[in-house]
Parts: C-alpha cells; sequence; structure tokens
C-alpha cells in the first residue's frame, strides 16, 4: 500500500516524526509564546506577534512580525477597524479546532474536503462597566457548530471531534482557569 505524504494540507510524515521526536524528548514539547500590544487610542490597539520558544530553541522562521488589530465597534465607542477581544477569542476558539481536527483526521487517514465552524458567545457588559460584581466580565456562554464533509462515517467524525476537543489548547484555556500574573512595569 503507498504511502500518503500529504492529507488535509498536513505532512503525515512529518508528524509522525513530530510525535516520534517528542516521545523520545519530551522536553520538545515546551513551548512559549509571546506577543506585544500597544494602544493605539480609543479602543483600538495593535499586537504584534513574531518570536517564540519550541523544540528546544528559540524560532526565528519568522522575518516579520504578525498584526493583529483589536477595535469595538460603534455602539461600544470604537471605530469599527477591527473585531474585539472576544472576538478575536472566538477566532483563536475555531482556528485552534480545526487545525486539531485537520492534523488528527490526517494522521487517522481521513480526507477532509470541507471544515467549517459558526460560533457564539454571549457577554453581558455589567461587570466590565463596573456596575455589577454579579456577573462575569467575560462570555456566560459559548455556542459552537461544526459542519465536516470528510471520507468517513459520522460516527468516526463525532469521535474525532470529541478527542479535539480534549487536546485543544485554546478550549482548555477557555474551559478551565489559568493563572495569569498582572504588573505595572518600571
Amino acid at each position: 500500500m503507498a504511502t500518503v505524504a500529504m492529507r488535509n494540507g498536513v505532512d503525515v510524515g512529518q508528524l509522525v516524526e513530530t510525535i516520534e521526536a517528542i516521545k523520545r524528548n519530551p522536553q520538545l514539547a515546551k513551548f512559549q509564546f509571546r506577543a506585544h500590544s500597544e494602544w493605539e487610542g480609543g479602543g483600538r490597539s495593535l499586537t504584534r506577534i513574531q518570536g517564540f520558544y519550541g523544540a528546544g530553541q528559540e524560532d526565528t522562521s519568522r522575518a516579520q512580525p504578525f498584526e493583529v488589530g483589536g477595535d469595538e465597534p460603534p455602539v461600544l465607542l470604537g471605530k469599527n477597524t477591527a473585531p474585539n477581544a472576544v472576538e478575536t477569542v472566538l477566532a483563536a476558539l475555531a482556528s485552534c479546532l480545526a487545525v486539531g481536527y485537520a492534523y488528527n483526521a490526517a494522521a487517522q487517514g481521513i480526507e477532509v474536503e470541507s471544515l467549517d465552524f459558526d460560533l457564539e458567545g454571549d457577554v453581558d457588559l455589567h461587570a466590565f462597566l463596573g456596575l455589577s460584581d454579579k456577573v462575569r466580565p467575560g462570555f456566560s456562554n459559548i455556542r459552537l457548530t461544526y459542519r465536516v464533509k470528510a471520507d468517513a462515517p459520522r460516527q468516526k467524525l463525532e469521535e474525532l471531534c470529541e478527542y479535539v476537543q480534549r487536546t485543544s489548547p485554546v478550549l482548555d484555556i477557555i474551559r478551565n482557569p489559568v493563572p495569569v500574573s498582572v504588573e505595572l512595569a518600571d
């Protein structure tokens, strides 16, 4: 039987090699991601993301930083030049689930023809505006619906989705408290 090198845009051989390398040297799995954000006025900010540490070394593969804008819609006193922060969280969740689904499907020999997500998140502004300490300032609920067209039975696709939910870093960040330290620098 011929080996498929690429599936779902994923180099399956490299994926397997990466997994095996981490099994041999667990320290290779330790990553540190970084971002630098600057407020630009009003509701607008710009975050630059470039270097990170991973696979045992500082990564220098990005010649230029990625830029992620943030703003608010006019109803929240912004200029609508970019998504707001909670919309960016929804985008990060969808992106993480898509990567997990496509990579794991590829590893299991499943060819994905299409995959898309619809997400909704509910926020009550009372806490953000300092009007209540009885509601949380973040999402109170997130609903996600996904559609996938692939060469596998529905049950297999549902099992894959359950697995991806257990292994998604962004879903884990949203579902479980993460220690965050905040300090004012000199």
